[in-house]
């Protein structure tokens, strides 16, 4: 990378309750899993999470990730529980602004393990990443305005809401307003 350090492909981040690592091919089965179970509540935020999601397309999706990450593009972790090695979901950063050091921090938890903390501590684990292995100074979360759990999410992880921006994120072939939340280091003290 330019003005940011590159990770290695084989980081692994625990907080002793989760795992955070980078995708690989074996994921595919457990990523359809978790879909399968959240196109209710995932998918409502998120249109990649539908009905059909099939192992080709989360195949697609690891080596979409892998080549992101050796490009130091985007660095995208699946969520495993470390007692049970249960996929709980997936975090990462993306829209990396080399010359700013900034980027984009997304989230999601698979249906059955929403609520009990696992976005807000996986959050917080790939922004310490963020800062620290690859040296960002900002780090955005961008979220539909209704999108009221990932919200909660955003402001326990510590960041700041600044605004809500008028057509930020192009969903289903529309332009939707965005809240967007703002972290820094001291944020997350």
């Amino acid at each position: 990378m330019d003005t940011l350090a590159l990770p290695l492909a084989n980081t692994e981040l625990s907080d002793g309750r989760l795992l955070l690592r980078p995708w690989r091919e074996s994921d595919a089965r457990l990523l359809v899993e978790a879909v399968d179970e959240s196109v209710r509540s995932v998918g409502r935020w998120l249109p990649w999470c539908r009905a059909g999601y099939e192992v080709a397309d989360a195949l697609s999706w690891v080596a979409l990730c892998r080549a992101g990450w050796a490009a130091g593009e985007h660095f995208a972790f699946p969520i495993f529980d470390v007692a049970s090695s249960q996929l709980l979901g997936g975090v990462g950063l993306n829209q990396i602004n080399k010359q700013h050091r900034s980027a984009n921090l997304g989230y999601w938890v698979r249906e059955t393990c929403q609520r009990s903390g696992v976005a807000v501590a996986a959050a917080r684990g790939i922004a310490r990443f963020g800062f620290e292995q690859l040296g960002l100074a900002r780090i955005e979360i961008v979220i539909l305005p209704d999108n009221l759990a990932s919200r909660t999410v955003a402001e326990r992880l510590g960041a700041r809401f600044e605004a809500v921006a008028r057509q930020r994120l192009w969903i289903n072939d529309h332009a939707h307003d965005a809240a967007v939340y703002g972290c820094i280091p001291q944020d997350l003290a």
